[in-house]
This record gives structure tokens, C-alpha cells and sequence, in this order.
């Protein structure tokens, strides 16, 4: 390769060079004009995402409107990248109240630490049902408020946009972008129903691990067995406590033809943040882009603060350790189990931590309230990272190629690290369960054990040999939709079929209704001539 560019650079002038490759780029690479794009995004660690989408969408001249509430926790009215739609809402969603998850967390520490008790978990998920009804029929109103304002909705109308993107974690854009008959492209990983695959692609369960499960694809038979039943549990809670929210709005405003759960599957884009190099393979469809770690990026200069504490740690380095947008801290007991370990090594700490200090805090460890996660991550000197397992997190440990101390506290985090465990590249501790001695050994096996290191390598190195980035493929995907005015080429209409057609229960009965058919006449013909023949005998006998 090095040679064919000597020869070819030789044989060139550096301007005519230039001019060619300028020229070869224009004819090559499909182009559109500025489009005008509406959004309907969820607030918290997701807005982390689709804001950097938009962000990069804006810098390529499109026009980009966001649809936000009153009471939006990240999403800002105002900003240089996108202007905004502020609907107003008579109480705030629950996932945009920054204590939500912080309360939710210690009821499930709690509950674990109290033992399996039946009666307890019971509690605790029922009200945790609760609270995922609220969140959805709080979003439901979003729809309510845009398509009842006839002046809001002419005005968006007016705009003339040309698609709408969409977190489909609360899906009441998907609604909206029906009334105005735009095509759909979903920025997503989570669905209503759990990991978007299972709303658009074949999820063989014998296989696929289910939302909610932690199991790798080699799953024995018991594992199956809990892996189906959490996939019909996850089914009932979509179809009776998620859905039904947004299933009265498109009969309200559509008519009883209109099914909610076939707007959902009908987008024509998924750009689904998964990379398979973490995820386990699984069957996928033609309109699904894979866009995991898009958000990832070479590390830029710490501060001289930072800089110089990370220098301090000699050949020993440091480790990062953080949270999560969404938990603010974790009780002072686990807190302080943690620092008490951090305190026995020699590797400087540099922990995002917001509350009371643990009381057991070592001299090497530096607690801030923000940190540039990915420029630490990206430094030389970076040995671990402990983590809880949210996906951004994940793909930039992955990118940089550190090896990750787990402690997953919530929702898919669990399945994330165990992703990670079972190629080698992370261990993981329960959180309910945690003491400083556990912690320190865990530290030490992750830090000492090459193996750590070595493997998350060899996953930075996949994850990095791809066509073009990540972030270059979901912009390209969002362009392709604007320019053809959707992709219902790339879409399976399947989603329409009942089920029994679906899973050809129907083909199988006519085809045993034929059998058995075919099989009583075949032995009713045989039972017939056998008499014939024995009727036949008797007058010759006699």
C-alpha cells in the first residue's frame, strides 16, 4: 500500500493530486441539501446521543427543530445547533426528575440486600410498573398537546420538514410523524418493549438473550427456559401497561385501522447503537445501520490540573471510575467500602462523585463532580475503568481499549457487563453485596492479569477497523431517507401479518390437515379392499 502511494504520489503533482481527489470525492459521494429534520428525543444519558447527531447534522446545513417538554432535565430551549419546540405539560415525566433513578436504585439495593423475600420483590415490582405507566402516559400527552394545538400543528405542518428522528424509548413521536405523513428514521437501542431488535427483526429466543436477562447466546436448557419467560413477561408488560397509553391516542386520532405497534415497526431507518464486537450476533434486517460507539473519539488534552495528577502516578497510572449521568452517587456505605479499597493501591483514583466524601478516602484518590471521561479514558497512563455499565461508557472503554471493573446497578447494565465478562475483557461485583476486600482483590486481578488488557485490546481493535465511523454512518442513513423521501424498499411489511400467518401456523395446519386427510383415505382404501377381499373368500371356502 505504502509503494502504490510513493508511485502514485510521483507520478502527480501535489496541486493536480489534490484537485483529482477533490474532484473523485464530489462525483463519489451522494450529496443533499440542507433538509429540515424534526426530532422527539428522551431526556437524561439518551439526549447525550441524539444530541451529538444533531449536532453534527447542523454542521452539515440541515435544519434541525427539537421537540422537548417544559419541565426537560438536559434537553435546553435554547441552543446553537437546533431551535426547539417547548410543550408544556401539567407535571413533569418521571425520567426527568434527576432523583427518580437515585430513589429507584436504593429500593432495588435495599431489596436485594434484604434477601429474595417474595413479598418484597412483589412490592418493588409492581411499583416499579407503576412508575413506567405514569412515564409513558406523562409522554402520551406530548402527542396530546401537538396534535389538539390545530395552531402548533399548522405551524409544523408549514415548516415542511422532511423526516422526523426519533428515541423510540418513549415513542410518542412516532404519532406525530404519522399525522404529518413524514418518514421516520429511530436513533435506538431500547424500545418500549426492551432491545429494539425484538420489535423488527427475528429474535429466536433459543438464542437471543432477552432485555432483562443476563445470559450469553450459549445458553443451556434452564437458561432458555428463563430467557422465554422473560421475553412473555416483557411482551405482557408492553402489551397492557406501555402500549395501551399510546394505543388509545391512534384510535383517538386515527380511527380503530390504525395500529400503534405497526406505526412503531414501520420506521424506515433503525440506526441502532450496537457494534457486534460487544454485542452477541443475532439475525438483523436491511433497514437496520449499526452505529454502536458513535459517540467515540480520540482523546484531546486533559487539563493541568488533571494532567498533572495523572502524571503523578508514575509507572503505576490511575484509574477512572464513574457513574453514569443518571445516578448521582450510591449510598455511603457502598461509597465507602469502595474508597477503602482505593486507598490500598498504588494507582492514582480520579473519581466523578457528587455528595458526602467517603470518610475512608485515600490520598490518591481525586473526586470530581464532571470529568472528561473519554480524554481520560484515552490517556496512556489510564489502567481501569470501573463503571456501571451504560452503554456510552462501555463503547469508549472499548474504543481506548480499558479494561472495565463492573458495578451494574440498573436496567441493562447488567447484560452489559456480562457482554464484556464473557470475552474476557471486564469482571464484575454486586453492588449489594460489596466490601472493600472483594473490591481490592477485583481491582488487583483486572490491573495484574494481562488477560484484561490484552482482550479489550483485540475489542478496540475490531471496533476500530470498520469501512468509515460510526457517527459518518448514521448521518449518511439520516441523508438517504431526506433524499429519497424514506427507505420502504429496505422494509419488511411482515409486521402487518397476523401471527399465526407470521409463524405459518395456518400453512401447518392445512398441510397436517392434508396428511391426515391423505393418511384416513389411504387407509380406508386398504380397509375396503381387505373386506372386499375376505367377502370374496368365504363363498369359495364353503
Amino acid at each position: 500500500m505504502q509503494r502504490f502511494k510513493a508511485v502514485t504520489m510521483g507520478c502527480i503533482p501535489g496541486l493536480s493530486a489534490l484537485l483529482l481527489i477533490l474532484s473523485v470525492s464530489l462525483l463519489t459521494c451522494p450529496s443533499v441539501q440542507g433538509g429540515k429534520i424534526l426530532v422527539f428525543p428522551v431526556d437524561g444519558s439518551h439526549w447525550v446521543n441524539m444530541n451529538l447527531l444533531i449536532q453534527n447534522l447542523h454542521t452539515r446545513g440541515h435544519e434541525v427543530t427539537v421537540v422537548r417538554t417544559s419541565t426537560s432535565w438536559y434537553v435546553k430551549e435554547n441552543a446553537p445547533h437546533y431551535r426547539s419546540i417547548t410543550i408544556p405539560l401539567p407535571a413533569a415525566i418521571v425520567i426527568e426528575e434527576e432523583d427518580f433513578f437515585v430513589s429507584f436504585l436504593v429500593k432495588m439495593l435495599e431489596i436485594k440486600k434484604a434477601g429474595s423475600s417474595p413479598i418484597a420483590f412483589i412490592n418493588f415490582y409492581w411499583e416499579m410498573l407503576s412508575a413506567l405507566s405514569d412515564i409513558h402516559k406523562q409522554a402520551s400527552l406530548v402527542g396530546v398537546e401537538i396534535l389538539e394545538n390545530k395552531t402548533l400543528l399548522q405551524s409544523i405542518r408549514d415548516t415542511q420538514f422532511d423526516m422526523v428522528l426519533i428515541d423510540p424509548g418513549l415513542p410518542v413521536g412516532v404519532l406525530v410523524a404519522h399525522e404529518l405523513k413524514l418518514p421516520t428514521v429511530f436513533n435506538v437501542r431500547w424500545i418500549t418493549s426492551g432491545e429494539g431488535h425484538f420489535v423488527v427483526a427475528p429474535s429466536p429466543t433459543s438464542y437471543v438473550p432477552t432485555a432483562g436477562y443476563a445470559a450469553s447466546t450459549d445458553m443451556t436448557f434452564s437458561e432458555r427456559v428463563q430467557n422465554l419467560l422473560f421475553y412473555l413477561l416483557n411482551t405482557c408488560i408492553d402489551t397492557f401497561v406501555v402500549c395501551p397509553h399510546y394505543d388509545r391516542l391512534a384510535v383517538r386520532y386515527f380511527g380503530p385501522d390504525v395500529n400503534f405497534y405497526h406505526l412503531l415497526q414501520g420506521a424506515d431507518m433503525w440506526l441502532m447503537r450496537v457494534d457486534f464486537v460487544f454485542e452477541f450476533p443475532r439475525p438483523t434486517m436491511p433497514n437496520i445501520a449499526y452505529i454502536g460507539g458513535f459517540q467515540c473519539k480520540p482523546s484531546q488534552a486533559l487539563s493541568s490540573e488533571l494532567e498533572e495528577f495523572v502524571l503523578s502516578s508514575g509507572e503505576h497510572g490511575f484509574i477512572v471510575m464513574s457513574l453514569g449521568t443518571l445516578v448521582k452517587g450510591l449510598p455511603i456505605e457502598i461509597t465507602s467500602e469502595i474508597a477503602a479499597a482505593f486507598a490500598q493501591i498504588p494507582q492514582k483514583v480520579i473519581w466523578r462523585h457528587v455528595g458526602e466524601p467517603p470518610k475512608t478516602l485515600g490520598n490518591n484518590t481525586l473526586l470530581v463532580k464532571w470529568m472528561p471521561q473519554n480524554d481520560l479514558l484515552g490517556h496512556p497512563k489510564a489502567r481501569a475503568f470501573v463503571a456501571h455499565g451504560g452503554t456510552n461508557g462501555v463503547y469508549e472503554a472499548i474504543y481506548h481499549g480499558v479494561p472495565i471493573i463492573g458495578i451494574p446497578l440498573l436496567f441493562d447494565q447488567f447484560e452489559n457487563i456480562l457482554r464484556l465478562e464473557a470475552r474476557g475483557a471486564a469482571k464484575s461485583l454486586d453492588a449489594s453485596k460489596l466490601t472493600s476486600q472483594d473490591f481490592l482483590e477485583t481491582i488487583q486481578e483486572v490491573l495484574h492479569n494481562p488477560s484484561y488488557r490484552n482482550n479489550m485490546k483485540r475489542l478496540s481493535s475490531l471496533h476500530r477497523d470498520t469501512p468509515m465511523h460510526p457517527l459518518e454512518t448514521a448521518i449518511y442513513w439520516i441523508e438517504f431517507v431526506i433524499r429519497h423521501k424514506g427507505a420502504s424498499h429496505l422494509r419488511t411489511e411482515s409486521y402487518k401479518m397476523p401471527w399465526y400467518a407470521y409463524y405459518s401456523v395456518d400453512v401447518v395446519g392445512f398441510l397436517v390437515a392434508i396428511l391426515l386427510i391423505f393418511t384416513a383415505a389411504v387407509v380406508g382404501t386398504i380397509r375396503f379392499l381387505c373386506l372386499r377381499l375376505c367377502r370374496s373368500r368365504k363363498p369359495k371356502q364353503e
